[in-house]
């Protein structure tokens, strides 16, 4: 008997030291786990920590949908498609997009220091300080340090819309490119055509009959000259090319110098790009009937083309190219090739300007499906960094094309905010993409800072209120 309770009592001790082994084991590895949660933790916080701050944007980044009404005489909104609706000349639908009342009249600004006034109304008629329509289509904005003005060139389309013989796309003929200043970019003073066409030389590029579009204007800080890179082509848009200009001053006169093929390839629908990091310049361009988008460097006098050209987005037959830079990532904003229907717009993110880009997907948020899927039934053409915004805020500015009457294109500056990613493994080993979104609102406005808050506007018209 005393002998088994001494096996037992062995037993019962090494069974003991078993279990002791077990929990302290066990107690290790959940100590490494917490460990490890914490850790995970603490670089989730670091990261969300590098987002930018959104407590005062929140309004320009509501989701704004858009009802429509039928006007009168037409069905009922579910069975209207929209896009045949933008296309007919003769739909009453066609005050959806063109609205004839309550242009956008700096002249007739009220409360600025306030939170009224300064509201930009996309798609509504746009007057200069002079009262008459803003001209200044498929173009960008430079803003000069000297001057602190914001400088904004674009096409000058205030000619009959016609068709080309044995064409069937809308023109107008070639007046020039047009250039209006301003300190806050809402009021707009003309400073006249910068660059005008030929009238009697039917050989030159710039003949009126031919084709001159998306002028974009980048400053040479070693030459100090303003350089003006556009698409030059003849009526049958054979020709492809780019042209340039190049002036002593923002508001020209800009001389002609020469049209190009950039190192031998097609250039039709472009933008220039600076980065204002090196201040290396860029030409970007579509390319090979439109199936590839093309980036050839520029010169140290951005006046020509270097010998490199690197293809992008090849096969998704992409144009109106708009670049822009945030937290050193590349972004370009593209439409489809449709001529001058609204398509869907993409996003492409890249690392380098050269590449390779990826695509990240369709950027537009609010208003309707219908409107999404069209960019709001408008083209891009420039991207602009928010004055006074927030960290990963812009301007995107696009074209509402009136086939039917070119001159009275309108215009849709909307706003566009980047959530960057963040790819460093010492805060998370996950992928983080960016994101960008431009959002549809019916009015909005800039920030206006008081008593030192920001204060932001974006909400629909309410009825009976002034324009």
């Amino acid at each position: 008997m005393g002998h088994w309770l001494s096996l037992r009592s062995r037993c019962s001790w090494r069974w003991a030291v078993v279990l002791c082994g077990v929990a302290a084991l066990s107690t290790i590895q959940l100590y490494s786990f917490c460990r490890r949660v914490g850790s995970e933790y603490k670089k989730l916080t670091r990261v969300m920590a590098l987002q930018p701050p959104v407590l005062t944007f929140e309004e320009l980044e509501q989701v704004e949908y858009l009802t429509l009404l039928p006007p009168y005489g037409l069905k009922h909104p579910q069975t209207i498609n929209l896009n045949d609706e933008f296309l007919n000349e003769s739909s009453n639908a066609r005050t959806i997009f063109f609205p004839s009342y309550g242009a956008v009249d700096p002249r007739k600004k009220t409360n600025t220091t306030s939170h009224t006034g300064l509201f930009y109304w996309p798609g509504k008629v746009w007057l200069d300080t002079g009262g008459n329509p803003i001209n200044a289509h498929g173009g960008g904005i430079v803003f000069d340090g000297t001057s602190t003005n914001y400088y904004w060139y674009g096409e000058f389309k205030n000619g009959r819309t016609y068709h080309a013989q044995g064409s069937n796309t809308a023109r107008v003929d070639v007046i020039g490119v047009s250039c209006y200043s301003s300190k806050n970019l809402w009021e707009w003073k003309f400073e006249g055509i910068v660059l005008h066409s030929e009238k009697t030389n039917v050989s030159h590029d710039l003949h009126f009959s031919n084709v001159l579009e998306r002028p974009k204007v980048i400053y040479n800080e070693e030459t100090k000259k303003y350089v003006m890179w556009f698409h030059v082509d003849n009526a049958a848009y054979t020709k492809a090319a780019a042209g340039v200009a190049v002036s002593d001053s923002p508001t020209g006169p800009f001389e002609y110098l020469h049209s190009v093929r950039p190192n031998g390839f097609e250039s039709r629908d472009m933008t220039v790009f600076k980065d204002e990091d090196d201040g290396k310049a860029y030409l970007i361009y579509s390319s090979v009937r439109n199936r590839e988008v093309h980036i050839s460097p520029l010169s140290r006098d951005y006046l020509g083309v270097s010998g490199v050209t690197e293809r992008a987005l090849i096969g998704m037959y992409r144009e109106a190219p708009a670049v822009f830079k945030y937290e050193g990532v590349y972004y370009m904003v593209t439409s489809g090739c449709s001529g001058w229907l609204p398509n869907e717009a993409l996003v492409h993110e890249a690392e380098a300007v050269l590449g390779p880009w990826e695509t990240i997907g369709n950027p537009c948020v609010g208003a309707n499906k219908a409107f999404r899927a069209a960019t709001f039934f408008s083209q891009g053409s420039f991207v602009l960094p928010m004055p006074g915004g927030e960290r990963g805020s812009f301007i995107f500015m696009a074209d509402r094309w009136n086939v039917a009457e070119l001159s009275d294109s309108r215009y849709l500056w909307l706003p566009l905010t980047v959530k960057a990613r963040y790819e460093n493994e010492r805060f998370t080993p996950f992928p983080l993409w960016s994101r960008v979104a431009i959002f549809w609102h019916e009015r909005w406005r800039t920030p206006i800072k008081e008593n030192g808050e920001t204060y932001y506007v974006a909400k629909p018209y309410q009825l009976g209120e002034d324009l």
